[in-house]
Formats: structure tokens, C-alpha cells, sequence
């Protein structure tokens, strides 16, 4: 399906009425007419980034069969970032990127892109350190781990997701001494409750991904030490441990 000139005239009214904030809505198809359904962004930081508001989401569904993911990259290429590629292949749904002011358009739809666990960017919620450890499993382990919600800076809302949650996901607590490949090191960070999970890779690695880092192995050590409070492991690797 081709974006009509009329649906992309609507996508640069809204990247320009909302810059430099980043615009975000939905292409919408009801008895065969194309239309651009404009929703709010209720992101954090709504200069970096966006999150579709989710009633608006439900109204657009109600209004329509929704065929395109739309969002405005303010000052700089249209061309989908890490986050982009993974987002869009968790929504099953092609995606428009329009930059403003230029109004040049980008359009791609899921591929199977699946980011590298080495060198990813970061972005809260869809690449962070709970997504690298959940794609860790499945790539190495070949394990689904549960997905949880999480807001942005869940730590300082009187949220304690990993230690509320690692159970629920197939892991339970080991001694720290007893350490082993695959199990999981959680850390507390600048934070009132542990807020960072690390894959323990054996020799003394882990494999981490830290907010505004690229995912990266290091040494297990220092502060990355003082700051670990549990290590927990995951069922299926206590039976092959045996």
C-alpha cells in the first residue's frame, strides 16, 4: 500500500505543529479510504523519543484497520535507529519516519532484524539491560523469557521490578560464590533498589547494557562487584547443572 499525498501532507502538519517535539500517530484504512490518525506522544522526553498514547491507539483501532507506524525524527535523518528496527518488528506493522523541516520520508516494514547482543544502542524498554538478557536467552539458550512492563526511571517510583519479577521469569536466587555461565547478576545502581541486570559469562565477564552505553562484555569487577546484590539463575540451568 502506498501512502497517498494526502495522508503524507497530514504526517508534515503534524511533525511541524509538534516540532521539535517528535510527532507519532497511525495510518489508518476504513472502507478502503487512507487516513492519518494524529496521536500524542506521552514519552518522557518527547524531543528524543515517543510512545503513542494507548487510547488513542484504541481509537484509531476503532476507527479503522491501522497499516503504518508513524513518527517524526526532528533535525536529523529520517532513517530508523536501532530502537526503530527493533520497535517495528515488535509491532508486525510497517513504519513512516519523516524528518522535519526537510519532510523527507523513510518507509520500512519488519525484516526479522534482531539487534547485535554486542555494540546495541540503548533505548529504554524495547533495547535495554532486561532486553539484552531476554535476547540472551533466546539466542544462546534457546529460552523465552517473560517481558515485563516498565516505565521510564522505574527505580525512583517506588518500583522494585527485578527483584519483584525474577521468579516469575524462571529464575530463583544462588550464593553469589557459587556463580556460574548464564546465571544473572543484579545490580543496585545509583538507585534506591537493584535497577541492572548483567549476564555472567564466565572467566570473570558479563555481559551488560548500561543507559547511554552501547551493550558491551567487561570485567567483573571494581565497582560492577561492589554494586551486585543477587544472583539468581535460571531453572532450566539448574537441572543441567546436576
Amino acid at each position: 500500500m502506498k501512502l497517498s499525498k494526502r495522508t503524507i501532507a497530514a504526517i508534515c502538519a503534524h511533525a511541524q505543529k509538534e516540532y521539535p517535539k517528535e510527532a507519532c500517530g497511525l495510518v489508518v484504512i476504513k472502507n478502503g479510504k487512507q487516513s492519518y490518525f494524529a496521536c500524542k506522544n506521552i514519552a518522557d522526553n518527547v524531543l528524543d523519543h515517543f510512545i503513542i498514547d494507548p487510547q488513542d491507539y484504541t481509537l484509531a483501532e476503532d476507527c479503522g484497520e491501522i497499516v503504518r507506524i508513524v513518527h517524526s525524527h526532528p533535525n536529523i535523518s529520517p532513517m530508523p535507529s536501532e530502537g526503530d528496527k527493533v520497535s517495528c518488528e515488535l509491532s508486525s506493522i510497517p513504519w513512516v519516519i519523516v524528518n522535519w523541516p526537510t519532510g523527507a520520508i523513510y518507509e520500512f516494514e519488519p525484516t526479522g532484524y534482531v539487534a547485535p547482543l554486542i555494540g546495541r544502542e540503548f533505548f529504554h524498554g524495547v533495547l535495554d539491560c532486561y532486553c539484552l538478557i531476554r535476547d540472551y536467552y533466546k539466542e544462546k539458550l534457546s529460552i523465552e523469557l517473560l517481558d515485563f512492563d516498565r516505565e521510564a526511571q522505574w527505580w525512583l517510583k517506588n518500583q522494585n521490578l527485578y527483584v519483584q519479577n525474577f521468579e516469575k521469569a524462571g529464575f530463583i536466587e544462588v550464593p553469589i560464590a557459587q556463580m556460574k555461565e548464564h546465571d544473572i547478576v543484579l545490580m543496585q545502581v545509583g538507585s534506591p533498589v537493584i535497577n541492572h541486570g548483567a549476564i555472567y559469562l564466565g572467566s570473570n565477564q558479563i555481559l551488560q547494557h548500561c543507559a547511554g552505553r552501547l551493550s558491551s562484555r567487561d570485567v567483573f569487577g571494581g565497582g560492577w562487584q561492589r554494586a551486585a546484590r543477587i544472583v539468581v539463575r535460571h531453572q532450566s540451568q539448574i537441572k543441567t547443572s546436576i
